[in-house]
């Protein structure tokens, strides 16, 4: 098999708005709340276009406190699937509580993805709106992208390697340092 190069995507905040309470993000609860970030098609088309797969690695954890339920969130995978060239989801449903591998800021979302798919990590990059993923994709070993949305919480532990406004410049990026 092929060694493969990907970019990793947070859901919320990246490829869909994120619902704002008290300036913190949350996802959206279904279809009703989801909005697709509007330069999200043709970014990510770039990015398939420089040959990455595309993987979104998003934590779910309102289905673990009972606040969502797992059939919403894969409703909203579907639907982002249908309207974007995305090639996988990997999801976490669990909440910090359960001291998981695969919740981010843990890399374990990432890991099982790449041995499913042959993804070299340090040839790979993780974009993300908040300090779970910069964090995640940094102890994976990917380059790492901060979609800044001026979020009232903690900052990550890692430096992201480039802070951006948008998924469209996040890819441009991605792209030229590829």
């Amino acid at each position: 098999m092929n060694v493969r190069r990907a970019v990793f995507l947070d859901r919320d905040g990246v490829l869909n708005e994120p619902v704002l309470r008290d300036g913190r993000p949350y996802p959206p609860s279904g279809l009703h709340e989801l909005t697709i970030v509007p330069d999200a098609e043709p970014a990510l088309a770039r990015l398939k276009q420089c040959g990455f797969l595309l993987v979104v690695v998003t934590n779910q954890p309102d289905v673990a406190r009972g606040t969502s339920m797992q059939a919403d969130v894969e409703r909203i995978h579907r639907h982002l699937a249908s309207h974007l060239p995305l090639d996988d989801f990997f999801t976490c449903y669990h909440d910090d509580s359960a001291r998981c591998d695969c919740r981010k800021p843990l890399p374990g979302l990432l890991v099982k993805a790449a041995a499913q798919y042959g993804i070299d990590l340090a040839k790979s990059y993780m974009v993300g709106d908040r300090w779970r993923d910069i964090d995640a994709g940094s102890a994976a070993g990917c380059g790492t992208v901060l979609i800044d949305r001026h979020y009232n919480e903690r900052k990550s532990t890692a430096k992201p390697d480039c802070v951006v406004e948008s998924l469209a410049e996040a890819c441009d990026w991605i792209c030229a340092t590829a």
